[in-house]
């Protein structure tokens, strides 16, 4: 009798240990994440991160004139400093995209399954996808400060990481895209619905991955032109973009959180914080103006509220123009055609009596993009220009750009047509009339920047390549134009040692410090 209740003591106290360690589980959570479900929000972080408009995160869109500020003009104005602006962008691309793509990879190359008979065929398309979103993020992060933590970057025991050498870092990106390009077999799959850029098209990935090798190519022309012209050559023979088919849209969703940051930022919040810059719209509809006297009474004369456009002064208006801004500013009678108003840079104005930015812009679902076919043909223009071999002329690469842009936009081919035969749009003309160094460093770079219109950083980056088109003068600067995001001062803090040795190599942790590939 005693041995039973011994036996029926332990059996009770091992139920109740299982018991307990069962109510230490968190049973809403699984214990390991998929793969494929790091994938999905390491890839949406990334573009968030792209297109979004905030003042903590990304002022991109400000610092390439396309939108200003209307009330608080900091940022408008380069301040990088009374914000995290750096350090929300180093954060975000190197722990929620980097760090979970390389958590992605482990655990999709350690995972088997028994009940998907594809799992294992399509793993190395995954892998290689996933290599190729990383080096895109890298190359956004040298792009933006230089010299970043890269070989030793992922390490979570490592909290001071040294920094590696910009350039290095990138021909070895170069090198890793072309092996992942070698990588993908389009004739099979790789993460399905989990994407929401190509829906798991291995082939449109392939085009992808060429297409981003043309880009950072392009990008080291000035600095090792050798180099440049064999990652450029050799992308083109991989087979970048086609067409508008092929473009990198990120497919946001109609209910929070999945809506398109922009969505957020300007009908969700309920602000109203942003209108067009004079820079984007002076050169998208051309005009003069004539000044009046202080008609306001504000004690500024020659303000936007003093003046007025000249009767029939309009040149023409960018096809595009409908597309991107709102047609809210009351035109002159005189004038057959909408006037756009935009706000002079780096100065507060009044909301209502400046050019808003679309409804289009604005919708939930409004895709983000990372890469487009317009973007591929300004590239492959400038490559020309160059005198790489791309297979057609400078000038026929342009009017591609031009016309994919309007078309991707909503125009029409006939748009683009009419837009192109404009003495100051023709390619020929342009290029004759214009005043540059390098002429066609002015003309493809203006075209390619007005098709780049709400992509901040690669317009960003587009204007310190080519210096074209010129940015207009801020009104009170905090510091010169921009030409990097200065580390952020968490690195001066906990990795002192390294930072400092950074900074000293390309030459100084300063806004205005030009990059490696920022030659001139």
């Amino acid at each position: 009798m005693k041995k039973i209740l011994i036996l029926i003591t332990a059996i009770i106290v091992a139920s109740c240990s299982n018991n307990l360690e069962n109510l230490n589980q968190n049973i809403k959570d699984p214990a390991l994440v998929p793969g494929e479900s790091l994938f999905t929000g390491a890839q949406k972080s990334l573009v968030d991160q792209m297109v979004v408009q905030n003042v903590n995160r990304n002022n991109t869109k400000l610092w390439a004139q396309y939108w200003q500020e209307v009330t608080y003009t900091d940022e408008s104005n380069y301040d990088q400093t009374s914000r995290p602006i750096p350090g929300t962008h180093w954060s975000v691309l190197y722990k929620d995209v980097l760090k979970d793509l390389d958590e992605a990879k482990n655990i999709i190359a350690e995972t088997s399954s028994a009940t998907d008979p594809d799992y294992e065929a399509n793993k190395p398309n995954k892998l290689a996808i996933i290599e190729i979103l990383n080096i895109y993020t890298y190359s956004i992060l040298v792009e933006t400060f230089g010299n970043i933590p890269y070989t030793e970057s992922l390490d979570i025991n490592n909290l001071t990481p040294k920094y590696d050498d910009g350039e290095t870092i990138y021909k070895d990106l170069i090198d890793r895209l072309t092996t992942s390009i070698n990588n993908l077999d389009v004739s099979k799959g790789s993460f399905g619905s989990a994407d929401r850029i190509y829906n798991g098209d291995v082939t449109k990935w392939k085009k992808f991955a060429a297409s981003l090798k043309l880009r950072m190519g392009i990008l080291l022309s000035d600095v090792d032109n050798s180099f440049a012209k064999t990652a450029v050559e050799s992308a083109v023979t991989s087979g970048v973009f086609e067409s508008n088919d092929d473009n990198a849209n990120y497919q946001y969703m109609s209910a929070a959180p999945n809506t398109n940051p922009i969505y957020d930022n300007l009908v969700l919040s309920g602000r109203h914080d942003y209108v067009a810059a004079t820079t984007i719209i002076e050169t998208m509809q051309p005009r003069q103006y004539e000044y009046l006297t202080d008609t306001n009474d504000d004690g500024v004369i020659n303000n936007e509220d003093d003046r007025t456009v000249i009767p029939g002064s309009v040149t023409y208006t960018d096809p595009r123009m409908k597309y991107y801004f709102a047609s809210n500013v009351d035109a002159d009678p005189s004038i057959p055609q909408v006037v756009y108003l935009g706000l002079e840079i780096g100065k507060d104005g009044s909301f209502s009596k400046h050019t808003q930015i679309s409804s289009l812009i604005q919708q939930p679902t409004f895709p983000g993009k990372l890469l487009d076919y317009a973007e591929v043909q300004f590239l492959l223009a400038e490559a020309a220009a160059r005198n790489f071999n791309v297979g057609d002329t400078a000038e026929n690469f342009y009017k591609s750009g031009v016309t994919a842009s309007i078309e991707d936009w909503g125009g029409s081919a006939s748009d683009a047509t009419t837009y192109l035969a404009l003495p100051t749009i023709d390619y020929t003309t342009a290029l004759a009339a214009s005043t540059a160094t390098i002429p066609w460093k002015e003309v493809i770079g203006t075209q390619k920047w007005i098709a780049l219109f709400n992509r901040g950083f690669e317009a960003w980056t587009s204007i310190r390549l080519l210096d074209y088109p010129k940015m207009q003068a801020a009104f009170d600067p905090l510091s010169g134009y921009p030409t990097r995001y200065t580390y952020p001062v968490v690195e001066q803090t906990l990795n002192g040692t390294n930072w400092e040795a950074a900074s000293s190599a390309i030459g100084g942790d300063e806004p205005e410090t030009k990059l490696f590939w920022d030659m001139y």
